[in-house]
């Protein structure tokens, strides 16, 4: 009896054991999901910590942008739509902290639930979620928008899309997505993906219906619009989400507007005559020269510098490696040597930036410049050795001018290279190939990029000391965005932002898909399968470390690729703004950044 009773209890015990291990693989829902890590909130968080939650509601806050818009669908490729549509009237399943490198908290999802692997992601969204319409946000809409955008959207949602083996509605609120292969970072991406409402967009034709306007079940609603010249939002007093911790202290302004202007010149001048809120400036000489005007004297306008630790990114003159003049990497590095940024530097900003050292650089997930890979970074490159370009282990770094305007060293090295690759001068003072076709090529820029039009033209008359002929076009904005989405340009402007958390969207920048497909971020045609590699070896890394050593090889191949001539770089956004606005005192770890205005912004009156 008491050795059966002894049994009876090793079961039970057993049992027990086996129900725990079973709900421990088992994973719980979660409020948040980091890519690496734990979130840094709590289950029970009152806001974030770069918002002022008892921040005031009211006020216009105005934004002044250059060129027009003729669409209010941006999820397509046509058109080019009107600011404030996507980010103020439509929602996403979880909202993005940027005072974390890449963290989400649920915003129309109460929760999330994935496994370590991360092979499936599943979200039960808020009950009382609705649509500015009054309707319910359902899992019937999620599905919609996730398959929609996948497959009739702008390309940057067809990867991810392409990436879901199933998708299937496991609840009256829940949506669960399983996936093909192994990336970390997909949950995140499908909780960061718009959600539209499906009955809207019954019997229309989703790509083509680009004056459509979203119902969304965002903080504000279209209030008013003249193409062209303004688009007007107003704070929907009845939104669903105002009272949501994630979205305390955020969207406090009654109204947003933003006014199109012809160029960034004129938008100046508007702000300068209190047309308009706020102004960035990019150019540090004019900043420090031409913020003297009365407002500024008379406290009307505040001067602010906000400090940010996000990489560099890349910005500066794009190759488009296309076309076979930029093909070979000896023509692209002597272009490179022939700029002489020192001497642009000091010309157009006093010498006061510094020079964009690579992709992700002023971070740790930046290349170290001249020193070869080691450890991880070589083991991932290795198998890619032969077909990388010199510089890529062995370590590159920018040339250096001494500062002098002849630039002599460098022009030098850049006629040998030039020399290697077939080209040489002749009689005539032209570098001419082996078939006597001379070297020419536009750059191509738009009307009113003045600081990048007289860096141009300094570049312009520096490349004749090599018989290369370069001639500067300026075209609307229209025109620019339709020709550079056709990859219809030899060199031009090129700017892309980088987080602290690079995943998926590299490769809508620099995969090989976007060297014919039209509409994608891939200006330069970059076609590498090292840098795919790179990139899947990020997206699969098992932690922070092997992550940020495949950051850091992707850094290697991009830059050692010569794909762009870099120009310079800010750690710090220099803001000028009306001094009835106000910003909170804790600053986001991205700085002013998406998330930061008019987001966290409010009215308060002097």
């Amino acid at each position: 009896m008491i050795r059966e009773s002894r049994a009876a209890l090793r079961r039970i015990g057993l049992s027990v054991v086996l129900a725990v291990l079973a709900a421990g693989a088992q994973a719980e829902p979660m409020h948040g999901i980091a890519m690496y890590g734990e979130p840094a909130l709590p289950p029970d968080f009152v806001s974030l910590p770069q918002v002022n939650p008892d921040a005031p509601k009211g006020g216009t806050f105005r934004w002044g942008e250059a060129g027009s818009f003729d669409s209010f669908n941006p999820y397509v490729t046509k058109g080019r739509p009107a600011l404030g549509i996507s980010t103020l009237t439509v929602e996403t399943l979880m909202g993005r902290s940027y005072d974390e490198p890449f963290t989400l908290y649920g915003l129309l999802a109460e929760s999330i639930d994935t496994d370590a692997a991360r092979t499936y992601v599943e979200f039960t969204l808020r009950p009382e979620a609705r649509f500015s319409d009054g309707s319910p946000v359902t899992v019937e809409d999620v599905m919609w928008s996730m398959e929609t955008l996948g497959t009739e959207g702008n390309p940057r949602y067809a990867a991810a899309w392409t990436k879901i083996a199933s998708m299937e509605k496991t609840g009256e609120r829940s949506v669960r997505f399983t996936f093909n292969v192994e990336d970390r970072e997909l949950p995140l991406i499908i909780g960061l993906r718009p959600i539209l409402k499906k009955a809207q967009w019954e019997g229309k034709d989703f790509a083509e219906a680009t004056m459509e306007v979203p119902i969304g079940s965002g903080p504000y609603s279209l209030a008013s619009s003249d193409p062209g010249v303004q688009v007007t939002y107003k704070r929907n007093p009845d939104w669903w989400g105002k009272d949501l911790p994630f979205n305390r202290g955020q969207w406090n302004f009654d109204e947003i507007r933003y006014d199109y202007y012809a160029n960034p010149q004129a938008i100046f001048e508007a702000f300068k005559a209190g047309q308009v809120s706020a102004y960035r400036e990019a150019n540090v000489a004019k900043w420090l020269s031409s913020y003297d005007f009365p407002a500024v004297q008379s406290g009307a306008v505040i001067k602010a510098e906000i400090p940010h630790g996000r990489p560099s990114g890349i910005e500066g003159f794009a190759f488009n490696t296309r076309k076979p003049l930029f093909a070979d990497w000896r023509v692209r590095e002597a272009l490179i040597l022939a700029f002489n940024f020192e001497f642009i530097n000091q010309t157009l900003n006093g010498g006061a930036l510094p020079r964009i050292p690579s992709y992700f650089g002023n971070s740790s997930l930046g290349m170290e410049p001249g020193k070869p890979a080691e450890g991880r970074e070589l083991e991932l490159l290795e198998p890619f050795r032969a077909e990388l370009p010199p510089g890529a282990i062995e370590g590159y770094a920018l040339p250096v001018s001494n500062g002098d305007q002849s630039n002599r060293k460098n022009i030098r090295a850049a006629a040998n290279l030039l020399e290697e690759a077939g080209w040489t001068v002749g009689e005539d003072g032209v570098l001419k190939n082996a078939r006597g076709e001379p070297f020419t090529f536009e750059i191509l820029l738009v009307t009113g990029q003045d600081e990048m039009a007289s860096a141009a033209q300094v570049y312009i008359e520096a490349l004749k000391t090599l018989g290369i002929t370069a001639t500067l076009n300026k075209v609307d904005d229209a025109q620019y965005k339709e020709r550079t989405n056709a990859y219809d340009f030899d060199m031009t402007h090129y700017i892309r932002s980088l987080s602290l958390s690079p995943g998926n969207e590299q490769l809508l920048y620099w995969g090989a898909g976007g060297v014919t497909e039209p509409g994608t971020r891939n200006w330069m045609g970059v076609n590498s399968p090292a840098v795919e590699a790179m990139v899947a070896a990020m997206l699969k890394a098992p932690d922070n470390a092997d992550f940020t050593a495949a950051t850091r090889a992707l850094d290697r191949v991009l830059m050692s690729g010569r794909y762009v001539i870099p120009i310079w770089y800010s750690d710090v956004s220099r803001l000028a703004y009306s001094a009835d606005l106000k910003y909170p005192g804790k600053l986001p770890l991205y700085g002013d950044w998406t998330g930061f205005l008019p987001d966290t912004w409010w009215y308060e009156a002097k």
